[in-house]
């Protein structure tokens, strides 16, 4: 028989303490969001397939759950990530000339999980649209770096990397897109062996490059020899140039500790430019991701310079520190006028207030309460 209390595997619940948390959590990040002029936006769940697939979003495929809308017969898709809703609405919807930057947040589904990690990540992210300029990925960077630390997520570490350095190399190197693909792959799983073999064909320029990336990452040393054994090419050349600013703004931030990893691919396939992923003390996996996605909105009608990051809350409470409970006050059940308006005073003043049912005495403690109403001399007091 089956038990109807299951859940999919890697689809879990968010308990007390732990939901009051995490929903703290999103409320001070939107906060902090709104403080830098970053508008909320709520995009639905579901979609037209062709909407969240659309062009450089392609490798979201695997990843989104898919369903035939009874209405319209066409696929729709239950969101695997909420970038490339923020671009359409950005492109669509808004139509501002200037910058524009949106914030979200809300829950995402993937058909497989990463690694052990839940299926329903809780995404709270921000992007920013209309300028192509160095600027908006400082202040992107800024802005992750300040929701780490608003967050509090331990021993925060952010690893820069450059899409657009890979494919400059992949171009220079005359790759085609399926050759190209598989090299992406490669240097994503830091697969040195299959590194080394794909590239063994290439021109020596290119051949090193491929084999000299994997190794390349750590602080303003690794730049300095990026700059020496890759090949002197304009677009690596600038690449190398936004890292250094990059590197050099997120120091001086001083809220997490910096470094670069130039076969860093992480990402959804969408990115073409600076990409950021941030580490917390002791997972391997990211608590966030972002980077710059030039074009994502073309098939809306507007293809707009953007960049922007997303978090993970689910992964970032795992991370923090055990909640400790709220606690309360426990009040008797009663039609006492001076009871109901000192109930009322201390809900209004930002207490938790529970009121004894009757009948429930002997599980007082399941309450959670630590305080209690009591009548003293005809006036109502907390003990």
């Amino acid at each position: 028989m089956t038990q109807a209390w299951l859940l999919p595997e890697f689809v879990e619940d968010i308990l007390p303490p732990h939901a009051r948390q995490g929903e703290a959590l999103r409320r001070r990040l939107l906060d902090l969001f709104d403080g830098y002029g970053y508008d909320l936006v709520v995009p639905p769940l579901v979609e037209y397939l062709d909407s969240l697939l659309t062009g450089a979003a392609r490798d979201l495929d695997l990843k989104t759950f898919k369903v035939v809308d009874g209405l319209s017969g066409r696929m729709l898709g239950v969101r695997a990530d909420m970038t490339p809703q923020a671009a359409r609405i950005d492109a669509h919807l808004i139509n501002h000339e200037g910058a524009t930057r949106l914030c979200y947040a809300g829950p995402v589904l993937r058909t497989k999980p990463a690694g052990l990690a839940c299926r329903e990540p809780l995404q709270v992210g921000a992007e920013l649209f209309g300028h192509a300029g160095i600027e908006a990925d400082l202040e992107i960077q800024e802005l992750l770096l300040a929701a780490l630390d608003c967050a509090g997520v331990p021993d925060a570490r952010l690893s820069l990397g450059h899409a657009g350095l890979f494919r400059a190399l992949a171009e220079g190197a005359g790759l085609n897109e399926e050759r190209a693909g598989a090299m992406f792959a490669a240097l994503r799983g830091k697969d040195v062996p299959e590194v080394e073999a794909m590239s063994a064909d290439l021109a020596a320029p290119w051949r090193d490059a491929f084999n000299r990336l994997p190794g390349l990452y750590g602080g303003a040393e690794a730049l300095a020899e990026a700059r020496a054994v890759l090949p002197d090419q304009p677009a690596i050349r600038q690449a190398l140039d936004q890292l250094d600013r990059l590197f050099a703004a997120g120091n001086a931030q001083g809220r997490a500790s910096i470094a670069v990893d130039l076969s860093d691919l992480r990402g959804d396939g969408y990115h073409n430019g600076a990409t950021f992923a941030a580490y917390a003390g002791g997972q391997a996996r990211a608590v966030a991701l972002g980077g710059r996605y030039d074009g994502a909105g073309g098939v809306f009608g507007r293809a707009r310079p953007a960049t922007g990051f997303s978090l993970d809350l689910r992964q970032i409470l795992d991370c923090l520190a055990e909640p400790t409970p709220r606690g309360g006050i426990l009040a008797p059940c009663g039609d006492d006028p001076g009871l109901r308006g000192k109930i009322a005073e201390l809900r209004a003043a930002g207490e938790r207030v529970v009121v004894e049912l009757p009948g429930q005495e002997a599980h007082r403690a399941e309450s959670g309460c630590d305080r209690k109403l009591v009548k003293s001399e005809q006036i109502w007091i907390v003990q």
